[in-house]
């Protein structure tokens, strides 16, 4: 699996400020949708159906919202950088300036854990999300995500 797989061009963004969580995932479900054809009210539900088990904000400025779908053929990402970093109640009290948000098929099973231990690994790359953070051109975070990497052990 790679992000060059799951992470379209036009599904990463660059956003300036945005207001609560609840509008972040507003942001995640109108980019899925436009870049995915996904209902953005069904993304947006799901990502706050699963946030209500526990925060997706993972530390270090970084967020992995992710929602499994109904009516949803594979797993696809949307990445979005923000200009003024968000209080989003992550696990070290830190705002979130860096969002991948993942969605999945309902019946993804194993493949949504990979993808999201994928993404989980990709932002965990301190070289990466500095590179993510220098950069405000989305073509630009495009690239750097999904350039090939050597496959690690999870």
């Amino acid at each position: 699996m790679e992000l060059s797989k799951l992470l379209m061009p036009g599904a990463v963004r660059i956003v300036g400020q945005l207001t609560s969580k609840k509008r972040l995932f507003q942001e995640l479900g109108e980019i899925a949708s436009q870049a995915y054809g996904l209902s953005a009210a069904v993304a947006i539900d799901g990502l706050q159906e699963r946030e209500s088990l526990g925060p997706t904000g993972v530390g270090h400025g970084i967020a992995l919202p992710h929602a499994r779908l109904e009516d949803l053929s594979k797993i696809v990402g949307v990445f979005i950088r923000l200009e003024k970093p968000l209080d989003y109640d992550s696990v070290d009290r830190q705002p979130v300036d860096l969002v991948f948000g993942l969605f999945a098929p309902k019946d993804s099973g194993v493949d949504h854990l990979k993808a999201l231990a994928l993404v989980s690994r990709t932002m965990r790359d301190q070289s990466i999300v500095a590179k993510l953070r220098a950069n405000t051109d989305p073509g630009k975070l495009h690239a750097i995500l999904t350039e090939s990497r050597a496959p690690q052990a999870a």
